[in-house]
């Protein structure tokens, strides 16, 4: 496989020869172009196994090419990157048919094994094509906020690409406060399904009684108090998701009549003999392990099965330490924009947070940001603002320093790491900062005459 040619397609002139340089050690023929109109040109040029692309580049983008590419090369595997990782760049990428899907930085052990399996599919694919075009997906952007550009993140994004648009039963494991709806809710939403209902219910909150009336629905007079035939959830969703949150904790007599619901499509309402056929993707979802729980006889081994069709497991806050800057950030701007308040930030605040185990996960660092947010009266969120569950810097961290950095030092430390995160690409930093290219160089020269750099 050796002897394979790939492309290179980066407009950023150091990433594309770093990532030329890890390919080349593997032995591969490589080239590279600098954007999407000089690498159809090559493509047109000559055979290649595998083009890599970066996503976010000047006139005509990552995506587009992959789009070219398809249309003419449909054979040729595409692999996507992106700094700029999240659900909405994954989903459009799997479903318009990229090969795989890698954030940047990316972990070199990593994209060796993604490369090597590309043109394992790359020489199938050239043995077995046919002159048949693949269909393209129409593309269905989310409208579900995932932040994160973590491995485990991207990992999730990929996963809900794959199973959106299918018909398949779904499992999502994670722990409570990790985000297990907002996965349901993006598959969800870029699924088939999507204009149809989504109906999320928590199973472990309610009683059995009340659960079985919720999901299938009574007729009147089924007991005391039914004084009207209700529409069960079920029902409600017809065509469209139920989401089964915290699945382990339901009863066996309700795992009975869920399994049934399966394997049937079908159901009864309380208090009637009469079927009603239902057309419904379930989603579930629990923060306890189903395998332990059907070792333990606490979980019908038939439906655990049935649910876990394809499993997706949502990583902990504490597996993804990386991404809390940026879920931060989202919260304290999320909040701010509700309660018209413009905060600062002082430095103290990520190192204190970043400290912190999370047994809450995103929630908790949700409902902590909303509620520094709510208390603060100065416009200046410190250490102070938070509980003294938070307040627990290692041994030898100052919670705060002698004197306040000024706002310039935190604008320029945050400038350079902007600019550190997407490998010295100045366009790329400047879209983040949502400034020109042209004020971002005149903000670095003001911060080197400052630093006497």
């Amino acid at each position: 496989m050796n002897d394979a040619a790939i492309l290179v397609v980066d407009d950023d002139p150091a990433a594309q020869r770093a990532l030329i340089q890890v390919l080349r050690r593997e032995k591969y023929e490589v080239e590279g172009a600098s954007s999407a109109r000089e690498a159809l040109t090559q493509l047109h040029g000559r055979s290649y196994d595998l083009v890599i692309t970066d996503i976010r580049m000047e006139r005509i983008d990552g995506m587009e090419l992959m789009r070219s590419v398809r249309a003419e090369w449909p054979e040729l595997p595409v692999i996507v990157m992106t700094a700029f990782a999240s659900i909405d760049t994954a989903i459009r990428s799997i479903h318009e048919g990229a090969y795989d899907y890698i954030s940047k930085p990316y972990e070199i052990d990593e994209l060796r094994v993604t490369v090597r399996r590309a043109l394992e599919q790359s020489k199938l694919m050239r043995e077995k094509f046919t002159t048949e075009r693949q269909n393209v997906v129409e593309e269905h952007p989310a409208d579900v906020e995932m932040i994160g550009t973590s491995p485990s993140m991207v990992d999730v994004y990929k996963m809900i690409a794959r199973v959106a648009r299918s018909a398949t039963t779904v499992l999502i494991q994670g722990e409570s406060g990790s985000g297990k709806e907002l996965v349901a809710r993006a598959i969800h939403v870029n699924s088939d399904r999507a204009k149809q209902p989504f109906v999320a219910v928590n199973c472990g909150a309610v009683t059995e009684t009340l659960l079985e009336s919720e999901l299938f629905g009574h007729v009147k007079g089924a007991f005391t108090g039914a004084a009207y035939t209700k529409q069960g959830l079920f029902e409600v969703a017809n065509r469209g998701t139920v989401f089964l949150d915290e699945i382990g904790e339901t009863s066996s007599n309700m795992q009975t009549r869920l399994l049934r619901v399966l394997e049937e499509r079908e159901f009864q309402r309380v208090g009637s003999m009469d079927r009603v056929p239902v057309d419904i993707r379930v989603i579930a979802a629990t923060n306890r392990p189903l395998q332990d729980l059907v070792k333990q006889n606490k979980f019908r081994e038939d439906l655990y099965y049935r649910l876990n069709v394809v499993s997706i497991t949502v990583p902990s806050l504490r597996e993804r330490m990386a991404d809390l800057p940026l879920l931060f950030d989202h919260f304290l701007k999320k909040h701010g924009r509700r309660m018209e308040k413009t905060m600062a930030v002082h430095p103290d605040v990520l190192a204190m947070l970043s400290s912190y185990a999370w047994p809450g996960n995103v929630r908790e660092l949700e409902n902590a940001v909303e509620r520094a947010v709510t208390l603060n009266t100065t416009g200046l969120l410190t250490p102070a603002d938070f509980t003294e569950e938070f307040q627990r810097l290692p041994r030898g961290a100052a919670l705060f320093p002698k004197e306040l950095v000024p706002l310039d030092e935190i604008e320029r430390q945050y400038v350079q790491h902007v600019i550190q995160r997407v490998n010295g690409n100045m366009s790329r930093a400047a879209e983040i900062l949502q400034i020109d290219r042209r004020t971002l160089y005149r903000m670095m020269e003001r911060f080197d005459a400052k630093t006497g750099a």
